[in-house]
């Protein structure tokens, strides 16, 4: 049903993608040499902003929201002898193609310059040829290494992809100490089935042995048969690429099996409030995350002081990367001294660009679209926390 470009005949050869993309070039360009630099500079932020997921969504979007006002509050963006304001345009993805797709030609229709968009791999990937067509670079915090994949100049990509987290599982996993025996799980989904796919090659890599390789759904929560092949395969680690509430799950009715030695190594999905309850039924829960939390890093204190006086609570999932992006785009108009976007996506992609991030401190996109030096980090649970144990982005 996901429309492609290059579904139609004329997109099928390689000249012909070429004259494409040149066609799109040349109209970023003529677009910005015509057009006077804006009373305005728009900048579009697609998140899921109702569903289940809202709350991530509206994350980024304070995030962004806060960085847009420090910098209006300082006069706007500097461009030529005076200054421009920004105003942020938000859009409701719902966490869903479709609704990314009416998202996106908001945003385009709206004239955003850049789109902070989307949060799952899925969105992202389904509406970046949309961007693309209309010469928008987009910075998207989802994972899945196929977005930027796409054969399109302006898919950038904030954090880690599902690539170097896979090698974080696996790696993490094999080296707890006095662990023989490994497990991998996964929830059905392309994500969590590729993340598992990869993390068990880490182990077989480290020369590790997987007793259990399974497939579940992402809704199962009945465990029963699963508890009782990690019972028999005298398991010592679970890595598990399953939701928070089929752990949670997973932990009580392995408890009552006798596994109260197991240890846990999970993905991002798990890295929540809701295993809380049930840590000290396990020997230790473990998870893996691209989102690299914002007190991690030296400057996070005074970001997160002024979040919370802001917003009356902490981050729940990206707002420190929506913020630096803000910032980063910010940054990059004021140099190119023009709000054009193609000059903003050679600016962004230069090797040469070290633009302002105030909070992770280094956000540096490669050719590819890839984040130049990204990481990883391990959170172990414990006393209801999630405690930082291991960033790298060497893993």
């Amino acid at each position: 049903m996901r429309f492609s470009w290059t579904d139609a005949p004329w997109a099928r050869s390689t000249w012909q993608q070429a004259w494409r993309w040149g066609f799109v070039a040349l109209a970023m360009a003529g677009l910005g040499a015509c057009s006077r630099e804006p009373d305005v500079i728009k900048i579009g932020v697609g998140q899921p902003l109702t569903g289940p997921l809202a709350a991530l969504g509206q994350d980024m979007v304070n995030g962004a929201q806060m960085a847009v006002d420090e910098i209006n509050a300082k006069g706007g963006v500097r461009l030529g002898s005076g200054r421009v304001q920004i105003e942020l345009v938000k859009a409701d993805d719902k966490a869903n193609a479709d609704a990314g797709k009416a998202a996106a030609q908001s945003l385009i229709d709206a004239g955003v310059i850049v789109a902070l968009a989307h949060l799952n791999s899925g969105v992202s990937i389904a509406t970046a040829k949309m961007y693309a067509g209309a010469g928008i670079p987009q910075l998207a915090i989802s994972t899945n290494p196929a977005y930027t994949r796409q054969d399109v100049p302006t898919t950038l990509r904030l954090v880690a992809n599902d690539n170097l987290q896979a090698k974080a599982l696996g790696s993490y996993a094999a080296q707890l100490g006095g662990a023989q025996r490994f497990a991998v799980v996964d929830d059905g989904t392309p994500y969590g089935k590729g993340l598992a796919d990869d993390a068990a090659k880490e182990l077989a890599a480290q020369k590790k042995e997987v007793v259990l390789r399974k497939t579940m759904d992402d809704k199962t929560t009945d465990f029963a048969a699963l508890v009782g092949e990690l019972a028999k395969a005298k398991t010592d680690v679970l890595v598990a690429t399953l939701n928070d509430f089929q752990v949670e799950a997973l932990v009580q009715q392995g408890a009552k099996a006798g596994l109260q030695r197991l240890r846990i190594v999970g993905g991002d999905t798990i890295k929540t409030d809701k295993l809380a309850k049930v840590a000290g039924q396990v020997a230790a829960i473990y998870a893996t995350s691209p989102i690299v939390e914002a007190r991690e890093f030296p400057a996070g204190a005074a970001f997160l002081e002024n979040f919370r006086k802001r917003y009356k609570g902490d981050p729940v999932y990206g707002a420190h990367y929506a913020y630096d992006a803000v910032h980063l785009v910010a940054d990059a108009i004021s140099r190119n001294d023009t709000a054009d976007r193609a000059k903003l996506l050679d600016r962004l992609k230069s090797p040469n660009f070290d633009g302002v991030a105030p909070v992770t401190g280094s956000m540096r996109f490669g050719p590819d679209g890839e984040q130049r030096y990204s990481a990883v980090a391990v959170y172990l649970l414990r006393d209801g926390v999630w405690q930082p144990q291991l960033r790298s982005d060497r893993w």
